[in-house]
């Protein structure tokens, strides 16, 4: 009699599939720029860190918020720690007493880090306030000057999202320098004078480094008023009045300090701030101007964080042409790019060019 128990044909259990290995943690740096006019950078950091743990929970996510000069610098610097929060009551755009923040570092001479948006932006004013003429840039001297005060040695200072085109009248009145003549709000500045004999004289121990991210010229059809002043309140025919006043303020700030810079790229930025500073450069212990992304990387860290990353998500509000004129998500991809590392941006809002 056959045992069937030891039958051949009786097939064998299955064997377990094997379970599919974990994948290997990541180091992910977030490194994005505010989403303009709903979040800051440090938001949006937050944000993006809290989805990515959502899908990956062993990931190591370190947050890098960025921005370029503009509103939002102080709060990304600030973030990367090493900073004291200051706030300092200065003049808004249109003469309002407001309380600016700014940073001072521990440093002995310290760091200070000056915000334009701050004292003299744009989101200071609703749509009705905006007055491309009586618009003044003296808070941002306002707080410039605060950080002198407090014996800063170097200051960066971002001319972002400001509110005015006074060619920097404003913030070189706070600095000390006399402006005599026509008024700030009024439209012929032809028998404008300056002098710089009251110029605070401390700013010979400072090194100044400005944000700054455009290189027009102060004047013609592609300077301060016609390629700003729009966005600032000024009509068609408000532009080239504002342009022939600058052109003014600049004949007289040259006559005062012997530099020509109305040309220089970069004296258009801020509604002519740029020219202003460049014209009292040679007051300063240093002067330069450069692209706001690449200060604002150096003032947190982000090259000591970017070594140890396998992957850097970006993003900015709105992704589109002038994303690669010198925004903040292009600069954090050129750096990602030369390390050989995923670089990823998200936008609130993605255009096809």
């Amino acid at each position: 009699m056959s045992d069937r128990g030891s039958d051949a044909s009786t097939p064998s259990p299955s064997p377990s599939p094997s379970p599919s290995p974990s994948p290997s943690p990541l180091t992910v740096v977030v490194a994005p720029d505010s989403y303009k006019g709903t979040l800051s950078s440090v938001q949006v950091a937050r944000a993006l860190a809290d989805g990515w743990l959502r899908a990956r929970p062993a990931d190591r996510v370190e947050l890098a918020p960025l921005a370029d000069g503009g509103e939002g610098t102080v709060d990304a610097i600030e973030a990367a720690g090493g900073w004291t929060h200051r706030t300092t009551m200065a003049s808004d755009p249109i003469g309002r007493p407001i309380e600016a923040a700014w940073l001072l570092s521990a440093d002995d001479p310290p760091s200070a880090v000056v915000e334009m948006a701050a004292a003299s932006g744009l989101s200071r004013l609703t749509a009705d306030e905006r007055d491309p003429y009586a618009a003044s840039s003296r808070g941002t001297g306002e707080l410039l000057l605060a950080a002198v005060e407090a014996g800063a040695g170097h200051v960066i200072l971002g001319i972002g999202g400001s509110a005015t085109t006074d060619g920097g009248r404003g913030l070189l009145e706070a600095l000390g320098a006399t402006v005599i003549g026509p008024g700030l709000e009024d439209r012929d500045w032809s028998a404008i004078e300056v002098d710089l004999a009251s110029l605070d004289d401390r700013l010979a121990g400072v090194a100044i480094e400005v944000a700054c991210d455009v290189d027009n010229p102060l004047l013609g059809p592609h300077g301060a008023a016609a390629t700003y002043g729009p966005q600032k309140g000024a009509t068609r025919d408000d532009v080239p009045v504002l342009d022939r006043r600058n052109g003014a303020w600049a004949d007289a700030l040259e006559a005062a300090t012997g530099r020509h810079e109305r040309e220089t790229a970069g004296a258009g930025a801020a509604g002519g701030v740029g020219f202003a500073l460049l014209s009292i450069a040679d007051r300063c212990r240093s002067f330069a101007l450069r692209p706001g992304v690449e200060l604002v990387m150096a003032a947190t860290g982000f090259d000591a964080k970017l070594a140890d990353a396998d992957v850097v998500v970006t993003g900015e509000g709105r992704i589109d042409a002038q994303t690669a004129h010198g925004k903040t998500a292009l600069g954090v991809a050129k750096r990602a790019q030369a390390a050989g590392i995923r670089c990823y941006a998200v936008g609130g809002t993605v255009e096809p060019d």
